[in-house]
């Protein structure tokens, strides 16, 4: 009975799938990379920092080197005043006139970009996307290096990366998921080699964009993976205790307020709510009363925590490929906070999926097509604005429960 199953699923997934072969999955994605880099090369083509479209060039690049201007004058007063950023940048970047930004970051974050701050911005921000680009395919580069079966596919997965419309707008925004996407590697591979403990440190430098660490707190708890959980709380503690030795505890009393209050703030926090990929802005833009948003929202977040739960208690059953897919998607569906930019962190998801769909054709009912469609998607996000669903978070969600569903088939056929 269970090869009978497992035979139908596989027909299945022929007929679904099949048109997702190497060659057209490499020209879609050259034609797309070709697209989206030449038109954002051609809006850069001005003199100045400010771009065709009138922005300034790194856009959100600008609020960590302020940052850094911050620290490397040791004013921690500055940190969570958006008045001495905003006239600390004008003085820095006089074509920065007129830009404000929410400081959501906690204290250590500043430090960081200290040394990029004695640059002048454009060198600084140069630097940065060499940073950020470097840590990307490095990240790729580890990741697909452990997949087996896409080794013989090396040019439709470089192809595939550079197009990869997170990492476009990673570039284009200038932003610091990059970093968070090292964590989820090195986490990846930390747990790949039973590293509990080293999992749970890595897991806790994803403090300086915390709302990234809440979907694996819940799902390390719920399966007790306490030696990961421990991990993390010491990481967690350790990075933050930095930003104290440094300014002192009271930016840290600030920051802790500031996320008390963000909710008083979210016209600053999401000015472009279409370009955002979770559940809670889903709803938002679905609902029009915040309270009924913020309940679909429970309940939803709830459903997806829950079946990534239900894959990690599969344990051996279920390969770490596919358990930590899910738990990666569920990451955007349930972060509280996530712009396009972060999608950055569903890139080891991708090669581990698409290697293992490679291996495994019988698994593959669908879950093809929703990944085809969870790259692509976040590039229809301004359609939003008109029709108020955000399609990409329905193929992530989606993609959760074809994982989930796979699981209670391996049960089925191995019980």
């Amino acid at each position: 009975m269970a090869g009978e199953n497992a035979s139908t699923l596989a027909r299945q997934s022929r007929s679904i799938d099949s048109w997702l072969t190497a060659k057209r999955l490499c020209a879609h994605a050259a034609l797309l990379g070709v697209a989206l880099w030449s038109i954002y090369t051609w809006t850069l083509a001005t003199p100045g920092l400010r771009d065709r479209n009138g922005n300034l060039k790194g856009t959100d690049f600008l609020h960590f080197y302020t940052l850094g201007l911050l620290a490397d004058a040791h004013r921690g007063t500055g940190l969570y005043s958006i008045s001495a950023q905003t006239a600390l940048a004008t003085q820095r970047v006089p074509e920065a006139t007129g830009i404000r930004y929410l400081p959501l970051y906690p204290p250590q974050v500043s430090l960081f970009f200290g040394p990029l701050a004695r640059l002048t911005y454009s060198e600084a921000l140069a630097v940065w996307w060499i940073i950020t680009a470097g840590v990307y395919f490095w990240c790729c580069r580890l990741i697909w290096q452990s997949c087996g079966n896409l080794r013989k596919h090396r040019a439709t997965t470089i192809v595939a990366a550079l197009a990869f419309p997170a990492f476009f707008n990673l570039i284009a925004w200038g932003q610091t998921s990059a970093l968070a996407l090292a964590c989820f590697t090195v986490l990846f591979f930390a747990l790949k080699n039973r590293h509990e403990f080293v999992a749970g440190l890595v897991l806790g430098c994803l403090i300086f964009k915390p709302q990234l660490g809440l979907a694996a707190a819940v799902v390390f708890l719920a399966i007790g993976a306490w030696k990961v959980v421990l991990g993390a709380i010491l990481s967690a503690s350790a990075q933050l205790s930095i930003g104290v030795l440094y300014y002192g505890m009271e930016p840290l009393r600030q920051w802790a307020r500031i996320l008390r209050n963000v909710r008083s703030v979210s016209q600053w926090l999401e000015p472009r709510p279409y370009q955002t990929h979770s559940l809670r802005t889903f709803w938002s833009m679905i609902a029009p009363w915040s309270s009924v948003s913020v309940v679909l929202y429970g309940i939803t977040g709830v459903l997806v925590l829950s079946a990534t739960i239900a894959l990690w208690r599969r344990g051996s059953e279920v390969m770490l490929p596919v358990k930590y897919s899910a738990l990666l998607f569920a990451t955007v569906l349930v972060a509280p906070h996530l712009t396009v930019y972060d999608l950055v962190i569903l890139a080891p998801a991708f090669l581990l999926l698409a290697d293992w769909l490679i291996q495994e054709q019988s698994a593959n009912s669908g879950i093809g097509t929703l990944l085809y469609l969870a790259y692509v998607l976040p590039l229809l996000a301004p359609l939003t604005r008109w029709t108020h669903v955000q399609l990409s978070v329905i193929a992530m969600a989606g993609l959760v429960y074809l994982l989930w569903r796979v699981s209670q088939e391996y049960r089925t056929q191995n019980p």
